[in-house]
């Protein structure tokens, strides 16, 4: 099984990038910068089929930024030419930016250069990646990009305001990693980004936060809206959960709404789980997914990939509420009581055999 060789493997693109990984391919993984060490460059890159260079300094000083970037470049360079079995693709996490004239963009062209030219001595493959705006779930507010920085205000409660009305070239973190590892094509990237207003953007994400206050699925019929959506709910978890559903009964038995979704496709299901039985332990990249239960008890149990982070809920059908499943959250649910548990799942995606988007992981 091919193995890929990753630095900036904590950072939000290595995050995401490791999930779209997992499961697949074995990662090896090094640290560059004050923590780079050559042993472990080494035994990261040995024999691996891909290398993906993703640390980078975006934020900082005009010195930290250039030195930074170049620095850890150089880094990577000496390891790929000092290694007796290098990768055969050498690729470069680079940004738009690059030669745009900032201080920035002249780091990111010139460890580019860099990096190509270790890989011509070492006859390696060399892609030079150049990612605009990323956005995607657990983007760092004020840091990562301004759809992390409207998301988590929006889910806090806050207005945020519009300085800088500029159209943006936005990309879903997850498709960036897709084609960092080659699972899409660079030539098919450009269909995947969209252009939109920062204030444009900023709408977007209100009518998103608007509809799922209510509890509602607000229109995901586009893939872009989709990605919004995931990302915002990034924020809300785990403060809005779960969702409150109102049980009306009388003489006849109950009745309540599970769920109203305001565009895009979807799929419900029902499922009985004996007692002391879990379903589950796995997680999604992209589809949104809502557990109810209906009759019975049970505990729904989350974890967000490659931390030790669980949320568990506990659930009745008495007093039901729906919980939604995060992207890159591994879940399950689990019947804790003495009887059969009865419970609705909805998804957003009409199930597909040879693309599920389930990925084994236990909770």
């Amino acid at each position: 099984m091919s193995v890929i060789a990753l630095t900036g493997a904590n950072g939000f693109l290595g995050w995401h990038t490791r999930a779209a990984l997992y499961g697949d391919r074995p990662i090896r993984s090094f640290r560059v910068g004050d923590d780079f060490n050559a042993d472990d460059a080494s035994v990261a890159m040995e024999g691996a089929h891909r290398l993906i260079h993703m640390a980078g300094v975006n934020r900082g000083t005009d010195d930290q930024i250039h030195d930074g970037n170049i620095h850890f470049a150089t880094q990577v360079a000496d390891a790929l030419v000092k290694s007796a079995n290098p990768p055969g693709t050498v690729v470069f996490a680079n940004s738009k930016q690059a030669r745009n004239g900032t201080v920035y963009g002249e780091a990111k062209s010139q460890a580019a250069e860099i990096l190509r030219l270790a890989t011509e001595k070492i006859g390696a493959r060399f892609e030079d990646v150049l990612l605009p705006n990323l956005f995607g779930e657990h983007g760092l507010p004020f840091y990562n990009a301004v759809t992390a920085t409207f998301g988590h205000l929006l889910a806090r409660g806050s207005e945020p305001t519009v300085e800088d009305d500029k159209e943006l070239t936005l990309l879903h973190v997850q498709d960036a990693a897709d084609i960092l590892i080659g699972a899409v094509g660079t030539d098919a990237a450009g269909a995947l980004q969209v252009r939109e207003s920062v204030g444009g953007l900023l709408k977007r994400l209100r009518a998103i936060a608007a509809a799922y206050n209510q509890g509602d699925i607000p229109d995901i019929s586009t893939k872009f809206d989709r990605d919004l959506f995931n990302t915002y709910r990034s924020y809300t978890f785990p403060g809005q959960a779960p969702v409150a559903l109102h049980r009306h009964a009388d003489a006849r038995g109950s009745f309540f709404e599970i769920l109203r979704t305001r565009g895009g496709t979807g799929q419900t299901s029902f499922s009985t789980t004996e007692p002391g039985i879990s379903r589950g332990d796995h997680f999604h990249r992209r589809k949104i997914e809502r557990f109810t239960v209906l009759a019975g008890t049970a505990t729904i149990s989350l974890r967000k990939m490659f931390t030790d982070e669980v949320h568990e809920f506990q659930v009745t059908g008495e007093s039901p509420v729906a919980v939604d499943m995060p992207t890159m959250w591994t879940h399950k649910i689990t019947n804790t009581g003495t009887d059969t548990l009865y419970t609705s799942f909805w998804t957003n995606e009409i199930f597909d055999p040879t693309a599920p988007d389930t990925i084994p992981e236990p909770v």
